[in-house]
């Protein structure tokens, strides 16, 4: 019963908007039931998402990626005009970067997801048995999910520390640090969604026959 009033108080607090209840809140275990059911179901939607819409599943993350890496490219390099052409510097061009570089980092991984491109050991599972091939795509989508939800909690924790604390990014006079913050656990529910995928391809494959292992390429399409 104190889990279901605990997560009642996270959908309270939510609901009134106020970061300091949110972050008091966020402290409970339920926590973590919630983050996991949000994962389950959140990842599951969108996955749905990804089927119906191929555009997106195709365009999403790399979007976010390229968008935050060009704006990086583009900040350094004025700075750098701005610096020694102009003799100025906006206070902000060296803390902006790392923000846009964590979220392109986030929003990377879990486009590596889709694509199998993390440690698989794809040389090494070719070799196993097709039954041990299998319960190793099934650990695989244990520990992506599980890592999945714990970003997600700890990072969205981390965001309301920050929002009730009125944290600004160095350099600037409004611009808030959780505004880049709560991109991490829009990306791992991505990652949820991404694992939920390769799960019900690995079923699938398995059912019919096919190859469980594929030689996954850096930089290729999902």
């Amino acid at each position: 019963m104190s889990i279901l009033s605990d997560v009642g108080a996270i959908f309270s607090a939510v609901a009134s908007n106020d970061a300091w209840m949110i972050r008091e809140a966020l402290t409970a275990d339920a926590a973590w039931y919630l983050g996991t059911a949000v994962a389950l179901v959140g990842g599951l939607a969108l996955a749905g998402m990804y089927r119906a819409l191929p555009f997106v599943e195709r365009y999403l993350e790399r979007t976010i990626m390229v968008v935050a890496y060009l704006a990086v490219a583009f900040i350094i390099f004025w700075g750098v005009i701005d610096r020694f052409v102009f003799s100025n510097q906006q206070p902000w061009s060296t803390t902006i970067p790392p923000l846009l570089f964590m979220i392109m980092a986030w929003f990377g991984a879990t486009y590596n997801v889709a694509l199998r491109t993390h440690l698989s050991f794809s040389e090494f599972r070719s070799r196993m048995p097709r039954p041990a091939q299998f319960a190793c795509l099934m650990l695989d989508a244990v520990l992506w999910f599980a890592f999945s939800v714990i970003v997600m909690v700890t990072t969205a924790r981390a965001a309301a520390l920050s929002a009730s604390n009125f944290q600004i990014v160095l350099g600037t006079d409004n611009t808030l640090q959780w505004w880049f913050l709560i991109t991490a656990p829009i990306a791992f529910l991505l990652m949820a969604a991404r694992t939920f995928q390769n799960l019900f391809e690995d079923i699938s494959n398995w059912r019919s026959g096919r190859p469980l292992i594929k030689q996954a390429v850096i930089g290729g399409d999902v």
